[in-house]
């Protein structure tokens, strides 16, 4: 008796797991949608909530709109946790964590108030629509784009770490050209500047005043544009050489993970056998 009850309560979890993590299912396709629709219904709740006049009049309706959403995902994410066989693991995932911080605002905004605001970190749930995309034959930018951006981010970081050395040595040139009395107060107000200029955004609060100062914010200027191009240059290399199929939708059934081999027998993550 003990063992059919164990077999049943296995085939259940088995039957939710393949709802809601597998998207190659009618099921699991449709439970994606509607938990997409959710996720950005909730978040335009909450910013709705935030214009004043529209909180004046409808506060109370949009506040039980949020505690509905938020009960509705803390029973979706209590569900995910139930239906994997190592729940620590996806709990610290990168979906995981998201899950888990879509619901935490609201309930800390007992404690502190206007932190439910923080729940439009949930627009970052929508990234799972990628999984219903995969299912099209021709649409692979989600896929392509992880692993361009993945395969990029040592060379991003070097390029980074580059610039902002730049700009230290750019901004406190400009300090000691400039000085106090032309606006440039402090070595990082100065770097600020750099930023701003090199970025080509120009807010203009804080500009040059002397010649000097004017021909290396002309240099740094023509500088930005060059720059602009390395990341630019270096992703997309990587996209070209990421080309080719789509990892299939298939997922581990002990840790979510996803992007197995359409013949794996285990998982490439955590080594459990996929159904």
């Amino acid at each position: 008796m003990e063992s059919e009850s164990g077999v049943s309560a296995l085939h259940w979890r088995e039957r939710l797991r393949k709802v809601i993590f597998e998207a190659d299912t009618p099921g699991g396709r449709a439970f994606d949608v509607v938990l997409i629709i959710s996720i950005l219904a909730s978040v335009a709740a909450v910013m709705i909530e935030s214009i004043g006049p529209v909180r004046e009049a409808h506060g109370r309706a949009l506040v039980a709109v949020e505690w509905f959403f938020t009960i509705l995902f803390t029973i979706e994410y209590a569900l995910r946790l139930i239906c994997v066989g190592r729940p620590a693991r996806y709990a610290t995932s990168f979906f995981g964590l998201v899950d888990l911080c879509a619901v935490l605002p609201t309930y800390l905004s007992l404690l502190v108030p206007g932190t439910h605001y923080m729940i439009v970190i949930r627009i970052l749930r929508v990234l799972r629509v990628y999984r219903v995309l995969r299912l099209v034959p021709y649409l692979q930018e989600a896929e392509l784009l992880k692993v361009a951006l993945r395969a990029s981010a040592r060379k991003i970081f070097v390029f980074l770490a580059a610039i902002l050395s730049l700009i230290v040595i750019l901004g406190s040139l400009m300090y000691v050209i400039e000085g106090d009395e032309n606006g440039f107060t402090s070595i990082p107000r100065s770097i600020y500047w750099g930023i701003v200029t090199l970025t080509t955004v120009g807010y203009g609060d804080v500009s040059p005043k002397t010649p000097l100062g004017q021909t290396l914010a002309a240099c740094v200027m023509i500088l930005g544009y060059c720059i602009i191009a390395v990341p630019t240059g270096i992703v997309t290399v990587e996209l070209s050489h990421a080309m080719g199929p789509p990892a299939p939708t298939r997922t581990c059934p002990e840790c979510s993970a996803e992007g197995h081999d359409s013949d794996a027998e285990f998982c490439k993550k955590c080594g459990g056998a996929l159904s």
